[in-house]
């Protein structure tokens, strides 16, 4: 594409404005629109110098040829509508995770994108931090040789959501790093989750699951809105080599150790001998400072001028949605393992 993409941001919301502001920044983007039905809130975030439009009309923005993608910040129960007439309407579309409230919706999405030849695009922004990036390449060379096992604890004090629990607000995080970062074809297979509501707020506000991949890899996830302290810390075990990634830590936010636990073959005499442990060194990788926001909008116009699929495409958006969903049956069930809906990303618009 010669000219621009012209992008509308829908919702001036909570997110929006970081939408905005990278958008702006993005290039190869223009951004053309800020739609909300709060109009006069749509104007405080564009500020009075601004020459983004606003609307209060999703109708109109779609009705626009200079719009060719729109970048959807709308509470997850709207995304399916305003979701399908964008792409019904030619436009590419990024969403906000979650791709929609149900896996069935966002069944429709995917396969409405994909017959159309159109981006649809999930903002799973930790995904494009440097720091997921380099633990991509790690995992997905073999730096760290094969995985055995993940554990990511993701917890702080609130905000308590009215309309979702702390799965569906939290663990989207945890589950689109893993879908990125995993080799392709490594899925989530089964899950159970355990969750807790200790101050009576109607839904889950402490949780665990408990993954089990199609590798045979077992990973953890522990979110909770009730924590006095943050704590955003993932470790990816590895038969080589373990990476530990504190979000917290703007000095070291990755190291990597050589440390571990081998099997070794030994003879009859010594059968219980056979757990070797390895002390080596640990390094801490330099990794740049970069806004993952402005990397995911890059991504997105990237996508569109190469006709690619995006990093966090549709499809990793379903995976992810599968998953909550598994985990809420599991939940309701009380913590029993669910089997995650499988669905064939080559065969699935058949």
């Amino acid at each position: 594409m010669d000219q621009p993409i012209g992008i509308a941001v829908i919702g001036a919301g909570y997110w929006g404005p970081n939408l905005v502001r990278n958008a702006q920044a993005t290039p190869g983007l223009k951004l053309r629109y800020l739609c909300d039905l709060d109009v006069e809130r749509a104007r405080r975030v564009l500020g009075e110098y601004s020459t983004v439009r606003v609307s209060g009309s999703l109708d109109d923005v779609l009705a626009d040829p200079a719009v060719d993608a729109v970048a959807i910040a709308t509470p997850a129960a709207t995304h399916l509508p305003v979701a399908l007439a964008a792409l019904r309407a030619g436009k590419h579309v990024l969403v906000e995770k979650p791709l929609a409230a149900t896996y069935a919706d966002g069944l429709e999405l995917v396969r409405e994108a994909d017959s159309r030849g159109l981006t649809l695009m999930l903002d799973h922004t930790f995904v494009y931090t440097p720091t997921v990036q380099h633990l991509r390449h790690l995992v997905r060379t073999g730096e760290i040789g094969t995985v055995q096992y993940l554990d990511s604890v993701r917890v702080n004090l609130g905000l308590v959501q009215p309309d979702v629990d702390v799965f569906w607000d939290l663990a989207p995080h945890d589950l689109s790093i893993f879908d990125a970062i995993m080799p392709d074809g490594v899925r989530v297979t089964r899950v159970a989750a355990h969750g807790s509501d200790p101050i009576g707020a109607g839904r889950a506000c402490v949780g665990h699951l408990t993954l089990e991949l199609s590798d045979g890899v077992m990973a953890h996830v522990h979110v909770n809105w009730l924590s006095p302290t943050k704590i955003r810390t993932m470790i990816v075990g590895g038969s080589r080599r373990t990476v530990v990634w504190d979000d917290l830590n703007a000095v070291q936010r990755l190291s990597v150790h050589d440390r571990g636990a081998d099997r070794i073959e030994d003879d009859e005499s010594r059968r219980q001998a056979i757990i070797s442990y390895r002390r080596g060194d640990t390094v801490a990788p330099a990794l740049p400072e970069k806004e993952a926001l402005r990397g995911m909008m890059a991504e997105f116009a990237a996508s569109i001028t190469e006709k690619r699929a995006p990093l966090t495409d549709g499809w990793s958006g379903l995976r992810v949605l599968a998953t909550l969903e598994a985990a809420s049956a599991s939940l309701a069930a009380g913590g029993e393992f669910v089997t995650v809906t499988q669905l064939d990303d080559q065969l699935a618009t058949a």
